[in-house]
């Protein structure tokens, strides 16, 4: 259970007891047997390890790894590795319950994992950086496996990494095992479109909500808090979308143009100074300025508890689009929908990463790869009926969208527990 409680009156933002409270409404709104949200409430299995790592000075440091697997129901537990200095057990249990969600509203056949070291890589040389990561695996490999648990990239992590800690399993096994982790270079397995996936997924979400709302895209201007992977791929897609995106943060400042900011040219700068911040032709932007700035879209792509009860009511957007993980607390969401704001909900709109990491491990099952163009074409088709279906839900049950899309992923997940024989003569009051 959560190591520490949050006391009355205080705002939620252990993100293990936001999970833990969502799904336990959603096993209420759907009258699930009261064993349902016994199995959900709590992951199947939490291994924290230490790995010691030679450092370049001589020093020897030992560094904590955890490894979250929270059920297995749909299929071998997925999700990312992260390494940052904030990794706790409990965040990492609620991502793990999260990725639970996410890949049973996309309907992919995997179960919800994930990972994490305590360390901050910049501090770490890259010699340093691998040993930790294979480290890594050699303490995990029993729990670890194709059919077991898969790995992926996550924040402060990359394909090179995969690739190491590919390498680890592979020479722990004795042969290759390409489907052990996704989100690799694709000379050694990787897939088209990974790189790019969660960021399309974002924007693909993002465009199914402008249809219902009767929103013109090319009309609209976006805001982006977080320039990784993900941010910066969402940048570039809402911009081909014609979206114009007027400001951006990262963790070093932020940057403003009213007549839209050039993206290619915006990547093409933070590769080389490692921030946005400074980027010619732009004013200078707070993370606090780019939520109160006037603009239709707002995309939280950092970490979790970024929307809060503390600022959620300076947020003039029209849609906020979750591409990161848990960036908004209990008491933000509920501003935020009582301003009228259309949240797409972070299980649903950044889900395009797993969904396309599930395409990895099934073309390494097959030994065969699609180009990027079929990837892309697969991902849209997931990600458009993930869409409908909590938005379907949304109208059924007249609910907000987060708990729409809680609903579903319980919901198909306590189908999977019926016909596995684990809820007995029983039926689903709604479909999911």
């Amino acid at each position: 259970m959560p190591a520490k409680e949050e006391k009355d009156g205080d705002e939620i933002t252990n993100p293990y007891h936001i999970a833990q409270r969502l799904i336990e409404r959603a096993t209420e709104t759907l009258e699930l047997q009261e064993g349902v949200y016994d199995i959900l409430k709590k992951p199947k299995r939490v291994m924290k390890v230490s790995i010691p790592v030679r450092r370049d000075n001589g020093d020897v440091v030992n560094y904590t790894g955890i490894r979250a697997q929270h059920t297995d129901i749909l299929g071998p537990t997925k999700g990312g590795v992260r390494f940052h200095p904030g990794v706790n057990e409990d965040e990492v249990i609620a991502l793990s319950m999260w990725m639970s969600l996410k890949t049973a509203i996309v309907g992919i056949p995997f179960g919800g994992g994930k990972g994490g070291i305590i360390v901050n890589p910049e501090e770490l040389s890259e010699r340093e950086i691998e040993e930790l990561s294979r480290g890594f695996i050699r303490e995990l490999e029993p729990i670890m496996g194709p059919e077991k648990d898969i790995p992926a990239p996550d924040v402060n992590t990359n394909p090179k990494i995969m690739g190491w800690m590919l390498d680890e399993f592979d020479r722990l096994r004795g042969h290759n095992v390409p489907g052990f982790i996704t989100g690799k270079p694709l000379i050694i397995g990787g897939s088209e479109g990974r790189v790019e996936a969660t960021g399309r997924g974002v924007v693909i979400t993002i465009r199914e909500a402008a249809k219902r709302l009767d929103y013109d895209l090319n009309k609209m201007t976006a805001v982006i808090q977080g320039f990784g992977n993900v941010g910066s791929n969402a940048a570039k897609y809402l911009e081909e979308s014609g979206v114009k995106v007027i400001g951006i943060t990262d963790a070093k400042g932020g940057v403003y143009n009213e007549n839209g900011l050039d993206i290619a040219s915006l990547i093409e700068y933070a590769k080389e100074t490692k921030t946005v911040k400074g980027f010619p032709g732009s004013e200078d932007l707070s993370n606090d300025d780019l939520f109160s700035l006037e603009c239709d879209i707002l995309i939280p792509a950092a970490l979790e508890n970024q929307i809060t009860g503390d600022n959620a009511n300076q947020i003039k957007a029209k849609i906020v689009a979750e591409a990161a993980n848990g960036p908004t607390t209990p008491q933000g969401n509920k501003l935020l929908e009582d301003n009228g704001v259309f949240v797409i909900p972070d299980i649903l709109c950044n889900a395009g990463g797993v969904t396309v990491s599930y395409f990895e491990w099934v073309q390494n099952a097959m030994h065969y790869s699609w180009k990027e163009k079929e990837v892309a074409e697969k991902l849209e088709e997931k990600m458009v009926d993930a869409f409908k279906a909590v938005y379907d839900m949304r109208d059924a049950k007249k609910v907000k969208m987060r708990e729409a899309a809680y609903l579903v992923g319980v919901g198909r997940l306590a189908k999977a527990m019926i016909a596995r024989g684990w809820i007995k003569n029983w039926e689903m009051p709604i479909d999911c």
